[in-house]
C-alpha cells in the first residue's frame, strides 16, 4: 500500500510541475518530462527509494535533454 502512494505521489507532483512548462523552450519541456518520467520510473523500479527516484530523475531529464536534436 504505502508503494502505491508513493508511485501516484510522485505522478501527481510531476503533473503539477509540468503543468507549468508553457514559457519554456522545446529542450527543456523535454528534459522536464524525462526527468519526471525518470523519476516515476525510478520510484516503481526501487520500490519508492529516494536514491532510485532522484537517480532516475537525473537520468530522464538528461535523456530528454540530449532528445531535442533527434526529433528534428
Amino acid at each position: 500500500m504505502r508503494k502505491s502512494k508513493i508511485v501516484v505521489s510522485a505522478f501527481l507532483i510531476s503533473t503539477l510541475a509540468l503543468s507549468g512548462c508553457a514559457g519554456m523552450s522545446h529542450r527543456q519541456q523535454n528534459a522536464a518530462i524525462g526527468a519526471a518520467v525518470g523519476g516515476v520510473a525510478g520510484a516503481i523500479l526501487t520500490g519508492g527509494s529516494g536514491f532510485g527516484t532522484v537517480g532516475g530523475a537525473a537520468i530522464g531529464g538528461i535523456i530528454g535533454h540530449g532528445v531535442d536534436g533527434m526529433t528534428r
